[in-house]
């Protein structure tokens, strides 16, 4: 179990937003904190912690230079996710990321399209690609993957079926629970014992993780299986129920790495 931290950019800029009011048009967007920091500040933060394995996320267009800038400030430490294609997956790779984060590339309408699984693999290799299945739970009770910067919810079912076929072609799952993503009001327990069930390579999970006994919650539901991501509740990101420091420290202690 780790904490894997994170660095969320729109327009450029880092920010924490709700994920599930997320817009092309940024009319309904619920920003809970913007930071005059710039990412790389952020990146080389993380790397001075020795904290390995978060995540660098573009929330749409406008964000390439700054994702750059911070995995350019901690070269290897971080992936790179956000518009990723066989076209310029290779591009950030060069930059600094130790692997690139795929989830609407891979759809063709609602399910996964096995010639664009072919064609990402094909530029990075399994060992460099993280698949991320960040989800919402229908009114059946079943979590579905989610796209398009989680608008677009799709038919493919999160079950044991998918995470055997797709635990083949990746080396690591990232899942944002989308339904709580920002809300700092709990973590989403269904998701992370789902995940916890059905996964045997690394994944992380985020999603509202609101303290840092989140950490410990993480992966007492799971079997030890999932690392966690905490944002909008970290102080570095304006929230006020969990310090960075003591999270990085608990990173330190338990990473992977």
């Amino acid at each position: 179990m780790a904490f894997r931290p994170c660095i969320d950019l729109r327009n450029g800029k880092v920010v924490q937003i709700v994920g599930g009011t997320l817009s092309d048009d940024g009319a309904d967007t619920i920003t809970n904190f913007v930071s005059e920091r710039d990412a790389a500040d952020f990146a080389a933060m993380y790397h001075n912690d020795g904290l390995y394995g978060g995540h660098v996320i573009m929330l749409g267009p406008g964000n390439e230079e700054a994702a750059i800038r911070a995995l350019s400030a901690y070269p290897g430490g971080m992936q790179i996710g956000g518009g990723i294609t066989p076209d310029n997956a290779r591009h950030y790779l060069d930059a600094g990321a130790s692997h690139v984060i795929v989830t609407s590339y891979l759809f063709d309408g609602d399910q996964i399209s096995p010639a664009r699984l072919d064609a990402i693999l094909g530029a990075v290799g399994i060992k460099k690609l993280v698949i991320d299945l960040s989800c919402r739970r229908g009114i059946d009770g079943l979590y579905r993957v989610a796209t398009n910067r989680w608008q677009t919810v799709t038919d493919t079912v999160i079950d044991a079926e998918l995470i055997r076929r797709l635990e083949g072609f990746c080396s690591e799952f990232l899942v944002h629970a989308a339904d709580v993503e920002g809300q700092c009001h709990g973590i989403d327990e269904d998701v992370v014992r789902l995940l916890g069930r059905l996964v045997s390579i690394p994944t992380t999970y985020a999603g509202g993780a609101n303290r840092l006994e989140s950490i410990q919650q993480v992966d007492e539901l799971s079997n030890g299986k999932l690392d966690l991501t905490i944002g909008s509740a970290l102080d570095i990101f304006g929230g006020n129920s969990v310090r960075y420091v003591d999270a990085a420290a608990l990173g330190r202690k338990s990473s992977r790495q």
